[in-house]
């Protein structure tokens, strides 16, 4: 099992139809194959800048990959992250 998230602080200043629009596109994410256990979250420890968390699981490093390459991630990551993402923190666990 892999478990990836993804931690991120969106740009200041974006307004709310892009914020919208950011977290519709995220919704997506989940419907590509093998995606499991997704999950988009709100950060609230003050402890840290990051606003936000996306959380899913895989099987496999095979379905990881697939869903890496997958053309709706692929098209995701330059057509809404790249635009509204300011700094992130990616973390992959599997387990021991």
């Amino acid at each position: 099992m892999i478990r990836h998230s993804v931690i991120l602080k969106l740009k200041s200043g974006i307004n709310s139809a892009d914020r919208q629009a950011f977290f519709n596109a995220v919704d997506k994410l989940a419907l590509i194959p093998d995606v499991q256990k997704f999950e988009v979250l709100r950060q609230i420890s003050p402890k840290n800048k990051f606003e936000y968390g996306i959380s899913m699981e895989f099987d496999n490093q095979v379905h990881y990959d697939s869903y890496s390459n997958h053309p709706e991630h692929v098209a995701f990551i330059q057509n809404f992250w790249m635009k509204n993402v300011e700094d992130f923190l990616e973390i992959d666990y599997s387990l021991l």
